[in-house]
């Protein structure tokens, strides 16, 4: 079920980039068909749902690419905290693109090159383990620097979100794909206790640093020079799939595979319904912040 909400989430966050007549498409199939879904209060009528949406995105993104001049689709990409690769397959996939995938597990990267040799993508995209923080490229290297639901595992946001920039080509695109906390109105000065008590819950339950707003993520983009920063806020659209996750894991075949995964993994699985509290009460936001780099730029 992992897996399939990682895909399915490839897909919303793709769309963030399409023409705004086909992204209004989109966004108001989606909220129509993820409503009428919800108003029936049927956790497997939602799943259909999501592949309703699925469909129609997919329709659009075929419309998309037949209008796109493909001259300017980027020709190389680091995904940074590449899991097991998926964001990398499909980015290779819809663009023709040489894929790089960093991540601090052996085991994942093991897999994710497997995967890629598998479906005939081993000349295309490759998988090494790298630390974010540090990241193993020259300067200026990528066209296309894709972070996917990465930044919320780094300590140092500075110092990640300066890398992101480090790598990225001039003129390149910067895709951060994250969990974050609410903004602050403007008459805060921090979250509320009990918002404070409810993300260190998740964080020592999923091992995470501190969180941060999509606005502090903007601050610090802004201060790198950055062009074209953008942002918006998925969450409507993401915020269902954790019930589904949680009734996967409700079943045999899910339950036998948490208890097989250790400890770590059960402490994870417990913590699920304080993501879905944080969604229903506005704390956690899943973010989507774009920008670009100068094309004068030489590096950051």
């Amino acid at each position: 079920m992992v897996v399939t909400t990682t895909r399915i989430s490839s897909l919303l966050h793709c769309t963030h980039t399409f023409p705004q007549h086909h992204r209004d498409t989109i966004i108001t199939t989606t909220t129509t068909t993820l409503n009428s879904r919800r108003r029936k209060g049927s956790l497997r009528v939602s799943m259909a749902a999501v592949k309703e949406v699925m469909v129609v995105m997919e329709e659009e993104e075929k419309k998309k690419l037949q209008l796109e001049d493909q001259s300017k689709w980027p020709k190389s990409v680091v995904d940074v905290g590449c899991g097991i690769g998926g964001s990398s397959r499909y980015l290779a996939k819809k663009f023709g693109a040489n894929c790089v995938g960093i991540t601090l597990s052996p085991v994942q990267a093991e897999r994710a090159n497997a995967l890629a040799a598998a479906q005939g993508l081993a000349d295309k995209v490759s998988f090494q383990v790298a630390d974010a923080l540090q990241q193993p490229f020259p300067d200026g290297q990528f066209d296309l620097v894709w972070s996917m639901e990465s930044g919320e595992h780094m300590p140092n946001k500075p110092k990640f979100v300066g890398e992101l920039a480090r790598v990225a080509a001039p003129g390149g695109t910067i895709i951060i794909v994250t969990w974050c906390h609410r903004d602050l109105r403007p008459d805060e000065e921090s979250l509320q206790q009990w918002e404070k008590d409810l993300l260190k819950k998740i964080c020592d339950s999923f091992y995470l640093p501190e969180w941060c707003s999509t606005a502090d993520y903007v601050k610090l983009l802004e201060t790198m020079s950055l062009q074209d920063i953008k942002s918006a806020d998925w969450s409507p659209f993401v915020a269902p799939f954790w019930p589904a996750v949680i009734r996967s894991a409700l079943t045999w075949k899910g339950f036998t595979s948490i208890l097989r995964s250790g400890l770590k993994t059960i402490k994870g699985a417990l913590a699920m319904p304080l993501m879905i509290e944080g969604f229903r009460k506005g704390v956690i936001k899943f973010a989507i912040i774009t920008c670009r780099k100068p094309e004068n730029a030489d590096g950051q």
